[in-house]
């Protein structure tokens, strides 16, 4: 009598997780990537379960596969890693150092947090997303009419609480992801 598909898959599983995942532990830095190497190996043991030799043969078949699946997942590593620089390389070449403006943005993400959800939106459109009225007025759906007063009010409120000079759209940006989206009617 021959044992079905998946009685054999959990026998091997039973009999042997603990030794790939011993395997897996050995030749990873992090538990987290010994769990990923042992489940990645145990997936290629089901799909490839009519290939698996039985009996003393099982276990080394095992590290073959676990050994080929830890191959790919360094190589997998590798990969991001080095993209990771590469971009972190462009960045630093295409994104402009923001850091002086740090302290003008913190006081208008507080500033912009105190006004309506209303203001917000037709400030955050116009200041970080460089928008000009009559394209304001179309995000909103509204009428350049509408706009122009509703902006001009916003920038308004703005500076009085800043005290200064509202940012120019040049400082898009330096858009704040926390502020409020709630608009009003």
């Amino acid at each position: 009598m021959t044992l079905g598909r998946e009685e054999t898959f959990r026998g091997v599983y039973a009999d042997h997780f603990d030794a790939v995942l011993g395997y897996a532990l050995r030749r990873t830095d992090r538990p987290e990537d010994a769990a990923d190497v042992t489940a990645e190996t145990f997936l290629v043991v089901w799909r490839r379960l009519a290939h698996m030799p039985g009996g003393d043969e099982t276990r080394p078949w095992l590290y073959g596969v676990a050994r080929r699946v830890l191959a790919n997942h360094r190589r997998g590593n590798l990969r991001r890693t080095n993209l990771a620089q590469r971009l972190r390389q462009e960045l630093a070449t295409v994104v402009p150092d923001t850091s002086d403006d740090l302290v003008q943005r913190a006081d208008v993400t507080a500033a912009m947090q105190r006004l309506s959800g209303r203001d917000q939106e037709v400030l955050e459109l116009h200041l970080w997303e460089g928008l000009e009225p009559r394209e304001i007025a179309e995000v909103l759906g509204l009428t350049t009419l509408v706009v122009r007063p509703r902006l001009s009010r916003a920038r308004a409120r703005l500076r009085d609480l800043l005290g200064t000079e509202p940012p120019s759209p040049a400082h898009q940006h330096a858009r704040p992801t926390h502020l409020s989206r709630e608009v009003r009617p």
